[in-house]
């Protein structure tokens, strides 16, 4: 399978920056369902974002009304070969670390189904807001044959525990996003009239003035980092992550603020070697 030159390649996946947000629309109609071309953009819409001091929190959607997206392009994987899946399945892997490691608060914006890959992807976010009776969601690959390869078997069980992440895979079933929403796989269901418009100022409470934003990065990496550390190691990037921010402007503003009984007012600006230096994979 030849793999296209990026002259050659289609705009799969849009980018802007408002206010403080990186919106990330993906998009290759009718399901936007994903390729090896559209996880090269993701990919580098991802470091683009983490690289801009302007961006301070991530939001990804699909675009359209009916699909966040549904998964890896089948076409893509019926035609491709052995070594080709295998390469693409590593990449998408890479990619979704990235996104996962970047120290900078990440929300999915499920406007519409998001099963299979698409799930997969909203797992490697750090906060999942749906419209209300937007669509399904799920992994249903068993009814393929194969198992959810982009890290679904690892980060949906991690998100909703062993037992009931098992159960959803092996039968493959998908539900509405209520249903997710009682099972902790998702954070938030707004209406439908409202969805993006709410998404947007949901996101935009954890940016500047209104939080520090570096503070909800550096949380986010103690967190996502952290989970996978034994306690003792843990603890020590907690600390180092945490002695970085009492360098920041933003940590002598919390404080002074406190003290001052006033709402504090963030810049969102980092101080210090050790807050630069936190880059991720």
């Amino acid at each position: 399978m030849e793999v296209p030159t990026a002259t050659e390649q289609k705009t799969l996946l849009h980018y802007r920056v408002e206010d403080g947000l990186a919106i990330f629309e993906l998009d290759d109609p009718p399901a936007n369902t994903y390729s090896y071309e559209m996880m090269q953009q993701l990919d580098a819409a991802i470091l683009r974002a983490r690289m801009d001091e302007n961006v301070q929190v991530i939001i990804l959607r699909g675009r359209g009304e009916k699909f966040f997206c549904a998964g890896a392009s089948i076409p893509m994987l019926t035609t491709a070969t052995p070594q080709f899946k295998y390469y693409f399945c590593l990449h998408a892997n890479e990619t979704l670390m990235r996104l996962e490691q970047t120290p900078k608060l990440v929300i999915a914006a499920l406007n519409g189904h998001t099963v299979g890959g698409g799930l997969e992807v909203a797992l490697a976010c750090d906060i999942r807001l749906a419209k209300k009776d937007g669509g399904k969601i799920g992994l249903p690959e068993v009814s393929l044959g194969v198992l959810p390869g982009t890290g679904g078997t690892q980060r949906l069980s991690r998100a909703i525990g062993r037992a009931r992440a098992l159960e959803l895979m092996a039968t493959g079933r998908t539900f509405g996003f209520d249903e997710a929403l009682q099972i902790g796989l998702i954070h938030q269901v707004f209406d439908q009239s409202s969805f993006w418009s709410d998404g947007v100022a949901y996101a935009k409470q954890f940016c500047p003035p209104n939080k520090a934003a570096a503070a909800v990065g550096r949380i986010k990496r103690a967190v996502v980092t952290g989970s996978e550390l034994p306690l003792a190691e843990a603890l020590g990037l907690e600390r180092e992550l945490q002695q970085s921010l009492f360098t920041s402007e933003d940590a002598k503003e919390g404080l002074q603020a406190y003290i001052e009984k006033r709402p504090p007012k963030f810049k969102g600006r980092n101080g210090g070697r050790a807050a630069q230096t936190e880059s991720g994979k």
